[in-house]
């Protein structure tokens, strides 16, 4: 875990030059005219980001079971303060999948511009980079946010 702020600043950045990478592969993917497959991509991206991005912070599901219970509570209390469902916790593909159907509207848009040629996968390219990097981004100021919490609770 960082352990002071500068440090989850630095890895806050490190976190969502992951995301914007990450990002730019699953819109190439989305460009792809292959029914389904930008789903199956964007599921398993998005759960290894997810869970990269937790140990990064130091709040992967196996770092934060090894937390005194104060901390605990205080990582998940945090948590859930800042919505972040997916903090200090082991992300699966079928968690993955309920965050991507609440952004379920885009994703059929994302679909449907797909078969149009040429400018609707281009369309469809950016709605994918969009998305992704928006869940991305939010699961990492999460994880910021609770990791700068457990800190000024350390150092109380």
């Amino acid at each position: 875990m960082p352990g002071n702020p500068e440090a989850i600043l630095q890895v806050r950045e490190a976190c969502r030059r992951m995301v914007r990478n990450r990002a730019a592969v699953s819109a190439g993917i989305s460009a792809l005219p292959v029914p389904g497959l930008d789903v199956m991509s964007d599921l398993t991206m998005l759960t290894g980001l997810v869970n990269d991005v937790n140990a990064a912070f130091g709040l992967s599901a196996e770092q934060v079971e090894h937390l005194q219970p104060t901390y605990k509570r205080i990582v998940f209390g945090a948590a859930a303060g800042v919505g972040g469902m997916m903090v200090g916790k082991l992300i699966t593909r079928q968690l993955a999948l309920r965050l991507l159907k609440r952004s379920g509207g885009k994703a059929f848009v994302r679909s449907a511009a797909r078969f149009v040629p040429l400018a609707g996968q281009v369309a469809s390219a950016a709605i994918g980079f969009t998305v992704f990097r928006k869940l991305g981004y939010d699961h990492v100021d999460a994880c910021a946010t609770v990791a700068r919490e457990l800190l000024a609770a350390r150092a109380v």
